[in-house]
């Protein structure tokens, strides 16, 4: 079995005036910005999630890309194999 620690949210806590790194937190896994469009769907599957917050080589959150995106990416005939989650975040 495996543990889950959980903090409190207050009771006026609004998620309309989050900021963006509190956005991003909450938005998924981070994952390298090198990562293939196919390698990054994979995982979105297998963490159940919506979206991943990407990150460069220092760490440094870069962006969020969505699977709506992903799957549109896949779905354009691109060699997903090489497009990365740079290349899509760059033509943003």
């Amino acid at each position: 079995m495996t543990l889950i620690q959980t903090q409190p949210r207050s009771a006026d806590a609004c998620p309309v005036h989050r900021s963006a790194v509190e956005v991003m937190d909450a938005a998924g896994p981070q994952v390298c910005d090198d990562m293939s469009v196919e390698v990054a769907l994979a995982l979105m599957a297998a963490a159940r999630t919506g979206r991943l917050v990407v990150c460069d080589q220092d760490e440094q959150r870069i962006g969020l890309v969505t699977r709506t995106a992903l799957t549109a990416v896949r779905d354009s005939g691109a060699r997903t194999d090489r497009v990365r989650l740079c290349d899509i975040l760059a033509t943003r």
